[in-house]
């Protein structure tokens, strides 16, 4: 069959009741937000298609109407497997509700899911998802109670615990490419990423079912480099063209910069002044645990994160780290916000499952990631809160493999603030909730997993930096100005074990000049005397 070219709308009707649907995209990158669209309307106005499963790697929309928003209808989707659910609050009353089937898995099972379904295989072994809410011992990434069917499951091999997951057969695939050729072979150079866009494509066509593309162009045949086309013609049947630059954004903050998609672009970075305040000291502590021999870096989204990025090269310290971010790309300026997972004049840009395969292998020197809650065991939680459902994206992948691995957030949430004068740190307004508690309300990322895994963790706070140990978390620096009772373990559920060494934080780091000596210099502290 030859490829048919077809509006947004009309492709509705090719989407059959109780279709299972591999849906791409990254935020607002890569998204066919102008099918998702016309399939909400076409639903609204028909009742079919209904009954949908979807599976997505990634979150994606904007955090209020676009992406998988449009799927917060409970008659037109039965279920959806997804790595990242934030990006859609619209489907949180459904989830809570059990109104659909809900799951979440992380973020590079997904996308690596796909390769296995192209290929007919039946499950995806792994040991991502050890010891999480993702595990079968725990929930089994069910986020509520309509989640009956077991998707994953647990088996042995060689003595070592690995996670199985069902492998779906998609039998309708929704991507968005740059170009299409006569032919349906479709390129993607104005994109900043590729994802997992080849092998969904393939999936849904080993499995017989349809592969639908949008698109900003068609073009004529013959026009296209064949090392450019990343979805052969062969393996697509519709390309919807939309001439609605909204529907083709770069991001979900940019149409289009050509920063994203070019490697030779020379732009002189500035001088680089970050102010002090807390997330600097957050920032700035974290950034010590770097050793001189790390190379390559991942940064998670989120302020702390991303500080750390912005004081090594306050520093001058990143010229000989690679930087790395989840969907692909490695090098370049990584960018924050809505326009995460892009980078500006990028080294290189691989597709998301070939990233997931470098990480799992422990390709990743340092880590730095936020911190929600932290319980006794050295748990961390990012992904459940009360209704609020965040998911995990690439969180578990990258905790549970990288060599050294620093989560960074404040010590107490909600209000709190604090100023940095003479060298100390002064608690003007406590936090209202304690982040510190005895047991997490999801366990996002294991400690005792970790523990096996002979990795290297740390949580850092502007106030006191602990460090995973055998028997939970132990306290191994405060910092100065706070009190080691009232401002610290007032404001934990549970007692850690504390340093007989225990420091306080180096004195640069409470300093308004640059701090010199960045990297791996956390001898500078000085004991805490009683």
């Amino acid at each position: 069959m030859s490829v048919e070219f077809i509006d947004s709308e009309s492709v509705i009707s090719k989407i059959p009741d109780g279709a299972t649907i591999a849906l791409e995209g990254f935020l607002g990158s890569d998204v066919p937000e102008e099918i998702l669209e016309k399939l909400h309307a076409v639903y609204l106005k028909t009742g079919h298609p209904k009954n949908l499963t979807f599976y997505h790697a990634s979150g994606i929309g904007d955090g209020k109407e676009r992406g998988t928003n449009n799927l917060a209808e409970p008659g037109m989707v039965k279920r959806i497997v997804g790595g990242h659910w934030a990006l859609a609050p619209k489907l949180e009353p459904l989830v809570e509700e059990n109104k659909i089937e809900a799951y979440c898995f992380p973020q590079g099972v997904l996308s690596q899911i796909f390769r296995d379904s192209a290929a007919h295989k039946p499950l995806h072994i792994t040991r991502v998802g050890l010891g999480t809410f993702i595990d079968p011992d725990l929930q089994g990434g069910k986020l509520n109670s309509a989640a009956s069917e077991d998707l994953v499951s647990k088996m042995q091999i060689k003595g070592k615990d690995y996670l199985a997951y069902e492998v779906p057969k998609p039998n309708i695939a929704l991507l968005r490419g740059s170009y299409a050729d006569e032919d349906g072979n479709i390129t993607f150079e104005d994109e900043p990423l590729t994802l997992e866009s080849t092998a969904i494509a393939m999936a849904a066509h080993n499995n017989g079912g349809k592969v639908i593309v949008s698109v900003k162009r068609i073009v004529d045949r013959g026009s296209m480099a064949p090392k450019d086309i990343r979805i052969p013609g062969l393996l697509v049947d519709y390309v919807c063209e939309t001439d609605d630059v909204s529907m083709t954004q770069q991001s979900t903050s940019t149409v289009y910069n050509p920063d994203f998609v070019k490697a030779s672009v020379i732009r002189a970075e500035g001088a680089i002044d970050v102010p002090l305040d807390v997330k600097k000291v957050i920032a700035r502590r974290a950034a010590m645990f770097l050793q001189p021999k790390d190379r390559v870096v991942n940064y998670g989204i989120g302020k702390y994160p991303e500080t750390v990025s912005l004081v090594l090269k306050e520093e001058n310290a990143a010229d000989n780290i690679i930087t790395t971010v989840e969907p692909g790309t490695f090098g370049g300026v990584p960018l924050g916000g809505g326009d995460f997972g892009c980078a500006i004049s990028p080294q290189s840009t691989i597709d998301q499952p070939y990233m997931f395969d470098f990480y799992d292998g422990g390709g990743i020197d340092t880590t730095f990631l936020g911190l929600a809650e932290l319980d006794q065991k050295g748990n961390i939680n990012v992904s459940k809160f009360g209704p609020k459902i965040a998911g995990v994206g690439g969180f578990v992948n990258i905790t549970q493999n990288t060599k050294t691995t620093v989560f960074t957030g404040t010590f107490t949430a909600g209000g709190f603030r604090a100023n940095i004068e003479d060298g100390e740190l002064h608690i003007t307004q406590e936090g209202k909730a304690d982040k510190l508690v005895k047991d997490v309300e999801q366990v996002t990322f294991s400690g005792h997993v970790a523990q096996e895994n002979g990795q290297h963790v740390y949580y850092v706070t502007e106030r006191a930096v602990f460090e995973l140990v055998d028997d939970g978390i132990e306290l191994i620096e405060i910092a100065p100005g706070v009190d080691l009772q009232k401002d610290v373990l007032e404001h934990m559920e549970f007692r850690p074990k504390i340093s007989d060494d225990l420091k306080y934080m180096d004195a640069r780091i409470f300093a308004p000049e640059k701090m010199g000596s960045i990297i791996n210099k956390a001898s500078k502290s000085v004991a805490v005397t009683s």
